[in-house]
């Protein structure tokens, strides 16, 4: 698979840079995609300095136009991983929050996300196979986030769709993988106007932790004990309950005193 590039969205920051550097370690090429081309260049060049070759692609994966660009703009590179990382919240009241940014993080989330893999998952049957690995939250292990609704639902989506195509991409015997990565998110208080009361695991652990477990096709991944426990333990608890739960620590980390 290391003759093979690793397509990476979302990779001019956080998780997906971190991704960048892990595959690049391990002598994948890369296919790096973010809006920011200044910097997904400055990453190329780091990257270069080491030896790894890689592609630079801007794009908006807001506009279906462009998710459709980036597979066309692949059609002549050998693929063996995506790494779905492109992604954005936003942390408020449902009434106060901005429809038009809500609109934005369902195309990003949902729609770029959906389309990317299923049409990469596509391109793969007919290869040798291949790793598609969304990288969703652990917010999307829960039953909803009040205070960040539309995200939470957002990753809700995300792993219900992963573990549905997980298993049907099984029964049929498929050597293609799809899996789904339920981090607590690190670079992600800007965007969401929040200030997390937990601190987040490093990009690097999470990155080289997500790889590991993905070579081994587990379908779910959730780093650290401490995540691990609280998703096992949300089986036990009522939803109303967890809900409210998770409706006190969402409030926790607003900004404002008051929601």
């Amino acid at each position: 698979m290391k003759k093979t590039y690793a397509v990476i969205t979302g990779a001019s920051s956080g998780f997906g840079m971190a991704f960048a550097r892990q595959l690049a370690a391990e002598g994948y090429r890369l296919v790096l995609v973010a809006r920011r081309e200044n910097r997904l260049q400055a990453l190329a060049e780091e990257l270069k300095k080491s030896g790894t070759e890689s592609m630079v692609i801007t794009a908006d994966l807001s506009e279906k136009e462009a998710c459709y660009r980036l597979m066309q703009q692949l059609e002549p590179v050998p693929v063996g991983i995506l790494i779905n990382n492109a992604g954005f919240g936003d942390c408020g009241s449902f009434l106060e929050t901005d429809a038009e940014k809500e609109m934005q993080m369902i195309d990003v989330n949902v729609k770029a996300m959906h389309l990317l893999m299923k049409l990469m998952l596509r391109r793969m049957e007919k290869q040798e196979g291949g790793y598609i690995l969304n990288v969703a939250s652990s917010a999307g292990l829960l039953p909803a986030g009040p205070y960040m609704a539309t995200y939470y639902a957002t990753k809700a989506y995300m792993a219900s769709l992963t573990r549905a195509v997980a298993l049907e991409l099984k029964q049929r015997g498929s050597r293609g993988y799809v899996g789904a990565l339920g981090p607590v998110n690190t670079e992600f208080n800007e965007v969401a106007n929040v200030e997390f009361t937990l601190a987040g695991i490093t990009p690097e652990y999470c990155a080289g932790y997500a790889l590991k477990q993905m070579k081994r096709r587990k379908v779910l991944i959730v780093p650290t004990t401490e995540i691990k426990a609280a998703t096992i333990c949300a089986r036990f608890i009522p939803q109303n309950l967890l809900i409210a739960i998770t409706a006190h620590q969402q409030k926790k980390k607003l900004k404002a005193e008051d929601i």
